[in-house]
């Protein structure tokens, strides 16, 4: 077993997933206009891709122990190429649809979404027990390590979109094509490479013991986190070039999500220490910046000049940089027995709870503008704290009860 080579393949399969998120959320603006979209449609046609995400976490958190990792990756990648393919060759209506239901393009649309979701959802699902088996002794660490590539994923996918605009003006087909490339290379790693058993599989912990750690009160809690965690740092980022576009005129939108992203990767890669040390403080910390950073960005008008946008997309950036990995690394470290299936509870979670927020951001849109939309998300940021404040003092009085000697 290669644990560098796995490493970096779940590293590229993650830029995959993440060069999605980005090039269709740079090319929301020319669905909308080549179908006759609204904004509140287009957001139920993104949906799927995080229902699906959602659901095939939930199906390779049962499956991955008798399937093999290895399998699941190999098809994640293929969905990437079937789904790219529905949608580039969709079917454009000649005017607006009453419902996405109404004509065939839409609904391939939605199709080729929905596909991508689920290799999405199969990724997620892979690669966080994945590494949480292979680097066991630093788990935290290496997911943060390992999700510094979903940032890094968007800016990849950012840059490409903004390269293939001004220096190209490539059509958006030509721009959703670019993700196949990394698709095909970790598809071409996968296949070559042994992947271990899970670690529950490791350490003969029966499926009945697995399940009982799911039903543990604190990880529901946890679960019940991961729904406004991922709400605060994964929906906003899908509508971010749009609604920057319209907030802060001055640069093209797509550049602040590199902006943020690029933050977030720095800190995940040299930063995911301070995670690993104290996580839920990390996680306090962070949930407070990100709320901070939305209100003040839902806050912005087009005269506030680029320098502001950046100043408040920083502390955005700076507060969602460690809150997905930090909450699979707190999960997998204190519910080791559960295997893969916490791990894909966890990130069902926020998958389902981010296909939940962007219809809602959408309205919140064509009602009162793209303002209202982030300031909605910054609310959630205040009962996460409250938790999480909680959870500190918790553990904190636990670690300093002395121990009882046997």
């Amino acid at each position: 077993m290669n644990k560098s080579k796995l490493f970096v393949a779940s590293c590229v399969s993650l830029v995959t997933t993440a060069m999605v998120f980005a090039i269709r959320g740079d090319i929301a603006n020319d669905l909308s206009a080549a179908f006759h979209l609204s904004n509140e449609q287009l957001g139920l046609i993104f949906s799927p891709a995080f229902w699906c995400f959602t659901i095939a976490i939930f199906i390779s958190g049962a499956l991955v122990d008798a399937v093999g990792m290895r399998t699941l990756h190999i098809l994640s990648a293929v969905g990437y190429f079937v789904g790219i393919a529905l949608v580039v060759f969709a079917v454009r209506p000649s005017a607006p649809v009453a419902s996405i239901f109404d004509h065939p393009g839409t609904v391939m649309l939605y199709a080729g979404f929905m596909i991508m979701g689920l290799s999405q959802g199969l990724v997620e699902g892979v690669i966080n027990p994945l590494i949480a088996t292979v680097y066991s002794e630093r788990k935290t660490q290496r997911l943060n390590m390992l999700h510094a590539w979903w940032p890094g994923g968007m800016i990849v996918g950012g840059v490409i979109a903004v390269a293939m605009t001004s220096w190209f003006h490539a059509r958006w087909e030509a721009k959703l094509a670019t993700i196949l490339v990394p698709a095909l290379i970790y598809l071409i790693m996968a296949s070559s490479l042994r992947y271990p058993p899970t670690e529950r599989v490791q350490q003969n912990v029966s499926t009945a013991a697995m399940w009982r750690e799911a039903a543990r009160p604190g990880f529901v809690l946890l679960f019940c986190c991961m729904w406004l965690t991922a709400a605060i740092e994964l929906g906003p980022d899908q509508w971010f070039p749009a609604v920057m576009q319209a907030l802060a005129p001055q640069l093209q939108g797509v550049l602040y999500l590199v902006y943020t992203a690029g933050l977030v990767f720095l800190l995940r890669t040299f930063g995911s220490g301070i995670a690993h040390a104290s996580p839920i403080a990390t996680l306090l910390a962070c949930s407070v910046l990100a709320g901070v950073g939305l209100y003040w960005l839902g806050s912005l008008q087009p005269g506030d000049g680029a320098v502001v946008a950046f100043a408040a997309a920083t502390v955005f950036g700076v507060g969602k940089a460690f809150l997905w990995p930090t909450m699979l690394g707190v999960t997998s470290q204190r519910y080791p027995r559960g295997g893969a299936l916490p791990m894909s509870l966890m990130g069902g979670a926020g998958m389902l709870s981010v296909a939940t927020a962007l219809p809602v951001m959408g309205a919140r849109i064509d009602r009162y503008g793209a303002g209202a939309a982030l300031q909605t998300m910054a609310a959630l940021s205040i009962p996460l704290a409250i938790v999480f404040v909680g959870m500190y003092f918790y553990h904190s009085r636990r670690m300093a009860q002395p121990q009882a000697t046997h």
